[in-house]
């Protein structure tokens, strides 16, 4: 059976899908790196909503899909931008999802980390009330049990006025934290509201200002997210740390290297592309743990295509492939998303993606994913 597949240029052109996935299996915790998945949501497809209404959360499939990353040694990034965070869930819906998250991660010994922030500021906000919507979120993602990441707060961008009110706010949160947190700066291509982060769109300024935070409260900075998509420099600010602080690299197009690292040093992860990757890339890191770096190049290098194509411009929009990835993977029975964000991405970007990931191997059930890519195909007026 082949598919005809539309492409960029708006012409079809034939596939052959593969027939069997890519055999893979759980095993041992890793030992050499800590690995995050960032996790997205499933919406529940039979809700009356609107983009504008609160998100309605289908809580059976979503604390599924958990199950099945901590299955495979993975850890999960609850509530993160890939959660829809910003775009479609709102504090309310993520608070709940980090109450249920955290409660799961307990019943099952699962590594669990949930994002802060101050989503719950709709509008304008003084730094003092920042500090306190930081502080609200912090306290009920401590009160879960799980791990904080501090997360890059757009009410903040817009209300500081210099580097100095970012070391003030960092600063209050930090020394009033229970336990190290994850810092996490996630760069404008990710959020546009994010443009001039810690206080200037010059990069080496705004870089020098994160690592004075850090180096100001060390002890309470267990490790760092960076979200830039700049290998070089996530390298840089990686041998700049205090002894201790991890680097967790968020760059979904240069991963395979950062975490293999150098004679220097290495990143560990905590990836929005491991929602898809999450058997594979657990599969290269056992690969790694065993000191065969080429090995771990050789299963995860493959991949990078796949994720350049998810998270290409605009790169907010890759949760869409993320979620249609896993419904084509029998992980859910739907592809809609809440906000009916499933309409942000095109026909021929679905296409290619189904395309890169079975090729890769990625879809336990291979002919479920084309039956579902058939469908979706024939939704738009595709014939076979």
């Amino acid at each position: 059976m082949t598919l005809r597949l539309p492409g960029a240029d708006g012409t079809l052109r034939t596939y052959e899908p593969r027939t069997e996935p890519l055999a893979l299996t759980t095993g041992a915790p890793f030992t050499s790196r800590t690995v995050f998945s960032a996790a997205h949501v499933v919406a529940d497809p039979f809700a009356d909503t609107t983009p504008d209404s609160p998100a309605a959360i289908d809580w059976d499939a979503t604390l599924a899909f958990r199950r099945h990353l901590w299955s495979h040694g993975l850890g999960v990034a609850e509530a993160m931008d890939t959660a829809q965070r910003g775009m479609g869930l709102d504090w309310a819906g993520a608070a709940e999802l980090i109450r249920r998250s955290a409660a799961e991660a307990k019943a099952v010994g699962g590594l669990i980390a949930c994002g802060v922030g101050t989503d719950q500021l709709t509008g304008p906000a003084t730094l003092a009330e920042v500090r306190a919507a930081y502080e609200e979120q912090l306290a009920l993602v401590e009160t879960s049990g799980a791990r904080s990441i501090l997360m890059a707060s757009r009410a903040l961008a817009a209300a500081a006025s210099g580097p100095e009110d970012y070391l003030d706010v960092y600063g209050h949160l930090l020394r009033q934290s229970s336990e190290p947190v994850v810092l996490h700066w996630l760069g404008p291509m990710f959020d546009p509201a994010l443009e001039g982060y810690w206080g200037s769109s010059d990069l080496d300024a705004a870089t020098d200002t994160f690592l004075e935070v850090i180096a100001a409260h060390p002890d309470k900075v267990e490790g760092i997210k960076v979200s830039l998509l700049d290998a070089q420099r996530e390298i840089d600010i990686r041998r700049r740390l205090p002894q201790g602080v991890r680097c967790y690299t968020g760059d979904d197009f240069n991963y395979p290297e950062l975490i293999a690292g150098d004679e220097k040093g290495f990143s560990h992860a905590l990836l929005g592309i491991f929602d898809p990757l999450g058997p594979l890339a657990a599969e290269a890191v056992r690969v790694l743990d065993t000191g065969n770096t080429a090995g771990f190049r050789e299963l995860l290098d493959p991949t990078v295509e796949l994720s350049r194509h998810l998270f290409q411009t605009p790169t907010r929009f890759y949760k869409t492939g993320v979620v249609f990835l896993a419904w084509l993977a029998g992980h859910q029975s739907h592809f809609t998303m809440v906000g009916g964000l499933q309409s942000a991405r095109s026909l021929p970007h679905f296409a290619r993606a189904y395309e890169l990931a079975d090729g890769l191997g990625l879809f336990p059930d291979p002919k479920l994913a084309e039956e579902r890519m058939r469908n979706l195909l024939a939704l738009y007026g595709v014939t076979q």
